[in-house]
């Protein structure tokens, strides 16, 4: 990789965030709002989960663009409702032009929620059984910059949600998937070191109540 290569970019508004983020206004807002903020809302964790699995091999600003259509045809990511969908279902979502028409990931959306209601029932909740996998403190890199953060596509933890989801059922999501969604709900920081965001993410990360 380049060294001239910035780890971080400065926008219009003054405000300097990783470089990934380009200068797209709904790009810029997932970054500075929602990337690597820490929660254990279930509905949300799920909707990211199924975003995710809509992501694999495609840009992640592809399926920003169509988060709103996707809210639409997934009933808001309402997990009970998600695992209500019927062949008929399936068969609208794969001529709704507003989302990715991938028959393997719709299906695997409505599988991931019937596992999940499974997952609820034993474990309490969604959220009490991923925050487990989060990384200890001293396993992550110390200074993270682009040339670190280009190495991190997974991890022993990311390898080991994955595994774990796997054997119970649920569909789309491997090592590689798993860490980009560690990363997207807050399991980790992964906001560049010079990143005017990164401090907020931490203090967030610092009040949060991780769930048992």
């Amino acid at each position: 990789m380049s060294k001239t290569e910035p780890d971080v970019r400065t926008g219009a508004d003054g405000v300097t965030r990783c470089y990934w983020c380009g200068d797209d206004p709904l790009y810029l807002r997932y970054h500075d709002e929602e990337w690597g903020f820490p929660t254990a809302d279930d509905r949300y964790l799920f909707e990211k989960l199924c975003l995710e699995g809509f992501q694999a091999g495609l840009s992640w600003l592809t399926v920003l663009r169509k988060r709103e259509n996707f809210r639409q045809a997934f009933r808001g990511f309402e997990i009970e409702a998600v695992a209500r969908f019927t062949r008929r279902d399936v068969n609208r979502l794969l001529t709704d032009a507003g989302i990715i028409r991938h028959r393997g990931k719709i299906e695997s959306a409505i599988n991931n929620a019937r596992r999940t209601i499974e997952l609820i029932e034993t474990c309490g909740s969604l959220a009490a059984f991923i925050w487990p996998f989060e990384p200890a403190p001293g396993s992550r890199p110390r200074r993270l910059d682009r040339r670190v953060l280009a190495a991190l596509t997974q991890t022993p933890q990311s390898a080991a949600l994955g595994r774990a989801l796997k054997e119970r059922g649920f569909t789309f999501i491997g090592p590689t998937t798993a860490y980009a969604y560690m990363q997207s709900v807050g399991l980790v920081n992964d906001h560049l070191a010079r990143c005017a965001i990164r401090t907020r993410v931490e203090a967030a990360r610092s009040r949060f109540l991780r769930p048992n």
